[in-house]
């Protein structure tokens, strides 16, 4: 994989290798966790947004 510049949250600060970071790579969005490098999830960004409002929303308590 080429150069990817991956940023994670201000909130994970300190929190070693437990974060999840983001990356905008052409049309798209890479995530990942910073324990496992390796394993990349893409999605884009309208997608991404989605499950964030969702996630705010407490819309997606149903599944834990």
């Amino acid at each position: 994989m080429s150069h990817t510049n991956w940023q994670k949250s201000s909130f994970s600060e300190g929190q070693g290798d437990n974060c999840v970071e983001l990356a905008a790579v052409d049309h798209g969005i890479h995530m990942r966790e910073s324990d496992e490098p390796d394993t990349v999830l893409r999605t884009t960004p309208a997608t991404l947004r989605s499950f964030i409002r969702a996630v705010k929303a407490g819309g997606l308590g149903h599944i834990i």
